[in-house]
């Protein structure tokens, strides 16, 4: 396998991002709810911070802008789904067990990141310069670790060829399950990934001459 280049950042010029201390942890937690309910354009800072159960001075002093919330909102789930993908990618070479894997493992991550998902695809154009170019970046390096599976796939004569844009339709059924998905279902984020992964890996199957 190709050597896995590192995820580009574009962060602020001076690179910080949010304290992920507890009180950023909870902040970052309830804006997603908010955003998720009313909109980022919706919700102000004040309205956060009561939410949060914080003071004005105790919010900034973990946050810089309501921008640098919806980023470190957006970033969030998309940088964990890379990390791991990446560390899927190399602990399963098998084209077939790593698609299983990968899909079990994003729909465990929607499961528990519903309000972030929600927020990115509705409000990640409010966003704007490096902190934008940033998340689509990591977007785009995701949907390249499904890509590059498929294509091992079909060099190991296992997957047929689908044109590029097929890669969006087959993540977009995951991502589209933040709308219905309901953590303490029936199905379990993991048997949901089993079902999604068979729809996968049967829409590329090559089968015999």
């Amino acid at each position: 396998m190709d050597e896995i280049e590192p995820l580009p950042r574009h962060y602020l010029a001076d690179d910080r991002k949010l304290k992920q201390t507890e009180q950023a942890k909870k902040i970052t937690k309830v804006a997603a709810s908010l955003f998720a309910e009313k909109g980022y354009n919706g919700v102000g800072v004040a309205e956060i911070g009561a939410a949060s159960g914080f003071g004005r001075g105790t919010l900034y002093h973990h946050i810089e802008s309501k921008e640098d919330l919806l980023h470190e909102i957006a970033s969030q789930y998309i940088s964990d789904l890379v990390q791991s993908g990446h560390r899927i990618a190399r602990e399963y070479p098998d084209p077939i067990r790593r698609l299983k894997a990968l899909s079990r493992h994003l729909m465990v991550v929607i499961s528990s990141s519903l309000a972030e998902i929600v927020v990115c695809f509705r409000e990640v154009q409010s966003l704007t310069g490096s902190r934008h170019q940033d998340v689509m970046c990591m977007h785009a390096e995701y949907q390249k670790i499904w890509s590059t599976t498929i294509e091992e796939g079909v060099q190991q004569n296992l997957f047929r060829e689908v044109d590029k844009i097929a890669v969006k339709g087959l993540l977009g059924m995951y991502f589209y399950s933040c709308l219905w998905l309901k953590p303490d279902g029936l199905q379990s984020p993991e048997d949901i990934g089993d079902v999604f992964s068979e729809l996968v890996i049967r829409s590329l199957y090559k089968g015999p001459e």
